[in-house]
């Protein structure tokens, strides 16, 4: 199934489905929160952020050390309960998303600090981005 398929692609990266939970790691930990606002099983540009980035061992590593990652997920054909289509409703209007996929970076006190999306140049090229983002 659809599901199966992307579980399997997102086992090294532990997402979490909740930013407020995200936040509140990320205080203790001291890291980022890089929250993926994705249409996961029909938007081109978040399947190509998904293997190009997120699949890469290199991103994962990095993510590993450095972020809390957040997935909210606006998909057409897979199932999802009320509570959590409202609450990533809420969350997309919250940061002003417009499309997907948007990628949205948080300190570690929960404040925006970048917004960003799909980048060229694969996961090498991504962690240098972020690095960019975070450090600014």
């Amino acid at each position: 199934s659809a599901q199966e398929k992307a579980k399997a692609a997102n086992e090294g990266i532990n997402w979490l489905h909740n930013i407020e939970e995200a936040i509140e790691i990320a205080g203790e930990k001291n890291l980022s929160v890089f929250i993926h606002f994705t249409g996961s099983d029909w938007c081109i540009w978040c399947k190509r952020l998904e293997s190009e980035v997120y699949q890469q061992q290199d991103f994962m590593e990095y993510a590993k050390e450095n972020l809390v990652m957040v997935m909210l997920d606006f998909p057409r054909s897979i199932e999802q309960t009320e509570a959590v289509k409202i609450y990533n409703r809420k969350k997309a209007t919250e940061y002003g998303i417009k499309g997907f996929p948007t990628v949205i970076l948080l300190n570690s006190e929960g404040t925006k600090i970048a917004q960003t999306g799909y980048q060229q140049g694969g996961s090498v090229n991504y962690i240098q981005h972020l690095k960019t983002l975070l450090n600014n």
